[in-house]
């Protein structure tokens, strides 16, 4: 077994799931807090949203080479003018592993969020605090349970992507080789199922760590909250 690759593979998966949650984050943290009253057309933001939940992942990958490949309508922009190619690149892997996420983000954001009684903000919003302040002293460590689920399920939705990203990214090592690619790529080899096995096994393995340490934090917010409320 060559260790050096599984390092590889493991450090540009690590990197690739925790790059799409932390840009997603606080996109949905700002679509969750402007979408959080009923308007018009609100839900059509939630079908286009949701629409990488219920869309084969493939198709989703094709979507994104259909509009960012270099011939698609943003992508050749950006070939043409700037010399840059999206497709086929890590950032491509990134882009393939956010969209796919980001309606987990959102879900779990939004739970929380509808749990939230307007009354406590709209309280600090009469005693003087501008909304800057009510979201990030009020409504965000409300909401926080909900933020750290949401960064746990994107981020393991993110390692364990495929479709899309085969599809937009490609499988070239170094790359964009994740973990699920590079299970995928030994399988087609005999003689390899170990190492495939020793990916899935390190797979499941931080998987269930980022499951753990959110479940960690829960408990401790919920301690944390209790003795507030008891002082």
């Amino acid at each position: 077994m060559n260790y050096a690759d599984v390092l590889t593979t493991l450090l540009l998966s690590v990197r690739i799931a925790l790059l799409a949650t932390a840009l997603n984050m606080p996109a949905a943290l700002m679509l969750v807090y402007m979408t959080r009253h009923e308007f018009k057309g609100k839900n059509l933001i939630d079908g286009l949203v949701n629409l990488p939940l219920v869309m084969p992942p493939v198709t989703t990958g094709y979507v994104l080479l259909f509009i960012l490949g270099r011939r698609g309508w943003i992508g050749s922009f950006f070939d043409s003018f700037f010399g840059i190619r999206i497709a086929f690149t890590t950032a491509a892997a990134v882009m393939a592993a956010m969209v796919v996420s980001f309606p987990l983000i959102v879900r779990s954001i939004r739970i929380s969020m509808d749990m939230v009684d307007p009354r406590f903000e709209r309280a600090a919003l009469t005693l003087g605090a501008d909304r800057k302040a009510v979201f990030f002293r009020i409504t965000l460590p409300l909401i926080l349970p909900g933020v750290i689920n949401g960064v746990v399920l994107g981020f393991a939705r993110s390692l364990g992507e495929f479709g899309a990203t085969v599809t937009f990214a490609g499988n070239i090592e170094g790359v964009s080789r994740t973990i699920p690619l590079s299970v995928y790529s030994l399988l087609q080899v005999p003689g390899k199922e170990k190492e495939a096995g020793f990916l899935v096994l390190l797979s499941i393995f931080i998987s269930f760590a980022a499951m753990f340490a959110s479940s960690w934090l829960n408990q401790r917010l919920q301690k944390r909250r209790k003795l507030r409320d008891e002082s």
